[in-house]
């Protein structure tokens, strides 16, 4: 009899899926709404940082040692105020630390305001094969209204131009801004149609803690009916052009959903470099969560040492609220079989039973997706997941 290997709870038969989240946290002005790790500057110190994010790649492989990456994102800040030549040492350095998949999909952010063609050429040529364009509005006056840097000629110069350049394009909207109204909010809908992107996050503005929003509240927002119709306009002006709406705030056209953020919401494995970034790993020891230090300065003074992050682990009784946080984010949800696969834990059958009745959770056996009522009361339906 051939001895068959021991499966503790908790413990994978195989990892999940791995991304890298590399974080660039600079700008060149902080909008009053964002609550990201991002850092105004006059003057990116590139070389310095680059060479801070090497040596925290390096001290991370025994964790990821042999483990494919199937995406990698470049977020920040403002990545496209690094240089195309800082951007191809960057991909370099991974692609010669780490094992990429050749087809991977390769986002890096960028916002209107540090747009050059010159550049984009370059970031392209360094690997970069989708762009994420922080648009917002198209609208010169809303744009004032939320702090925005670039103008909506400028908006509308560097989705031209990014369309060209690359196969494939994001664009991020947000809705309602203040004293925007539903015809506004279609103007810019049908604005960034028209540049024919390959996906669209519409966001509603929130007015999030720790931000000068969420200090002082801009005046004539839309109320929430108001606000609710934009959203219905947005799923109804993109469904009409062909968009599958697959998660809260994202849109698609078939086949073009980010393959990134789909690995998070199903998920799966993302180690984070940058300051401030975030990793989760699953480990032989167990499922861990790591949060790089925040400070850019102090990221570059300890990056690559035990000092550079916090480590926990994440409790074996905290993973169906883990998973299901993620997974419910997607309209279609997520194939039941992938709850084995990510916790290691068998399906709840419990707490799942008790969702259907209550409406909130589909009744079909293959998938993990909430009713049209379940993605309205998302937050009631998690915490039927909750540890006790």
């Amino acid at each position: 009899m051939i001895d068959q290997p021991i499966r503790f709870p908790g413990q994978l038969r195989a990892p999940p899926p791995l991304a890298l989240y590399i974080h660039l946290p600079w700008c060149v002005q902080k909008c009053p709404y964002c609550d990201f790790n991002s850092h105004v500057t006059a003057s990116v110190p590139e070389a310095e940082y680059l060479d801070a994010l090497e040596r925290d790649l390096i001290a991370a492989l025994p964790q990821v040692w042999g483990r494919e990456i199937v995406s990698v994102f470049i977020g920040g800040g403002t990545p496209s105020l690094f240089s195309a030549a800082g951007i191809d040492r960057l991909l370099t350095q991974v692609r010669t630390l780490l094992r990429v998949n050749p087809a991977a999909e390769i986002t890096l952010e960028a916002n209107p305001g540090s747009f050059e063609v010159a550049k984009f050429e370059g970031f392209r040529a360094a690997g970069v094969n989708r762009v994420s364009l922080g648009i917002q509005s198209f609208d010169d006056t809303a744009l004032k209204r939320i702090g925005r840097v670039h103008d909506g000629e400028q908006a509308r110069r560097a989705a031209a131009a990014a369309r060209e350049i690359f196969d494939n394009l994001n664009l991020d909207l947000i809705y309602a801004l203040p004293e925007q109204d539903e015809a506004a909010w279609r103007r810019d809908l049908d604005t960034a149609l028209a540049f024919a992107p390959d996906h669209l996050s519409a966001y509603h503005l929130t007015l999030e803690p720790n931000t000068a929003f969420g200090h002082t509240p801009p005046a004539n927002l839309p109320d929430d009916d108001t606000a609710a119709a934009m959203q219905e306009q947005a799923e109804a002006t993109l469904a009409a052009a062909g968009f599958v709406h697959y998660e809260t705030s994202a849109f698609a056209r078939p086949y073009r959903q980010s393959q990134h953020n789909l690995n998070y919401w199903q998920f799966g494995d993302y180690l984070g470099i940058g300051a401030g970034a975030h990793s989760k790993l699953s480990l032989p020891t167990g499922m861990v969560r790591q949060a790089r230090t925040r400070h850019p300065a102090a990221y570059m003074s300890t990056a690559g040492t035990a000092a550079a992050f916090t480590e926990t682990a994440v409790a074996r009784k905290d993973l169906p609220f883990e998973f299901m946080m993620n997974a419910l984010r997607l309209l279609d949800g997520a194939d039941a079989r992938l709850y084995l696969e990510r916790t290691g834990l068998p399906l709840p059958a419990g707490l799942l039973q008790k969702a259907r009745e209550r409406g909130l959770l589909s009744t079909t056996a293959e998938r993990l997706a909430p009713t049209p009522l379940g993605q309205r009361f998302l937050n009631d339906l998690l915490e039927m997941f909750l540890a006790d």
